[in-house]
């Protein structure tokens, strides 16, 4: 556009209504990120550039492609980019993936609505959701310190989007047909100490079990932690064997807090999950474990905008 037709463009602005405004300003809102992408990508790479075949640190450039810089490896000769050996690898339209994320910030916008706003097909946005969350769900600690409290979340089964069910298929909100605790529902295990550093494994079907607590706490429970739980027994058996100091709480009883020795944290982090995931209207739970992580990941504002999950898709976590 030239001075003349650009000074023109400026002249009418003044003539617009205040809708037509908003939309301009969305525009152009929208057309600032394009690029900004790619930037961010390539800035979080440099930490850990390397080729994805031989993990060699000797590369030149190679040109470009679909705005990310290539490069050649001197080693075994393989060309690659940024994104290579990462879950965002051959995905398309990078200008989007700023306006999608932005989305995913909000859990009321469903997985049509992100797709409408930002102009893809929802399979598109369907895939896109878990590719951003493959490796998000990572960011977590390696150990659980001091008082650790740990608790099951039981959630009921869910082969939603499955084209093969093993099971007579349920209409949305159904219930479970037998009563209590069984093999229709899904454990979710919650580990937390009290520094809020959180843990959770999707055990299986059915009650945890003591040879579940030993896969999923053992490693992950410092000697000295005190573990709290409430009064199930697999979780005594689970301790004296690993030699854990326990101590239990009888919510069953109404015994909920005895001095320093509750659950109260993981079971408020329950409730804030449970509420968090009435949005989506259920999930499959095949695809449990990334909505566990990307929840942990608000509560703990470990990522609190587009740019910080963007760096975390492709493994650059905020410190």
């Amino acid at each position: 556009m030239d001075r003349r037709t650009f000074e023109g463009f400026l002249g009418l602005l003044k003539f617009l209504s205040p809708s037509q405004l908003a939309k301009l300003q969305a525009r152009l809102a929208r057309i600032s990120t394009r690029g900004r992408a790619e930037d961010i990508i390539e800035e979080a790479a440099q930490d850990y550039l390397a080729c994805v075949r031989c993990r060699s640190t000797r590369l030149y450039r190679h040109g470009k492609v679909d705005g990310l810089q290539r490069y050649r490896c001197k080693a075994c000769n393989r060309t690659f980019n940024a994104l290579s050996g990462t879950p965002l690898a051959r995905l398309r339209l990078k200008t989007c993936w700023l306006d999608f994320l932005d989305c995913m910030f909000n859990p009321a916008t469903t997985v049509r609505e992100a797709a409408d706003s930002i102009g893809v097909h929802k399979n598109t946005s369907f895939r896109w959701r878990h590719r951003f969350l493959t490796v998000s769900k990572m960011d977590r600690t390696d150990r659980l310190h001091g008082i650790a409290e740990a608790d099951e979340l039981y959630l009921l089964e869910s082969e939603k989007g499955s084209r093969n069910l093993t099971r007579p298929a349920r209409h949305r909100g159904g219930a479970a047909a037998k009563r209590g605790t069984s093999a229709e529902q899904v454990c979710v295990l919650v580990a937390r100490d009290r520094s809020g550093q959180t843990l959770d494994f999707v055990t299986g079907r059915g009650p945890v079990t003591k040879a579940q607590l030993k896969r999923c706490l053992q490693p992950v429970l410092d000697k000295d932690v005190l573990l709290v739980s409430d009064a199930n027994a697999a979780y005594r058996y689970f301790a004296l064997e690993e030699g854990i100091t326990h101590r239990a709480v009888n919510l069953r009883a109404g015994v909920r807090v005895d001095g320093a020795i509750h659950v109260q944290n993981v079971n408020a982090y329950h409730s804030r999950f449970r509420g968090w995931l009435r949005h989506f209207n259920g999930v499959a739970t095949h695809y449990l474990p990334n909505y566990l992580g990307w929840r942990w990941a608000i509560d703990a504002k470990r990522i609190d905008s587009p740019d910080i999950l963007l760096r975390a898709a492709i493994g650059v976590f905020h410190s």
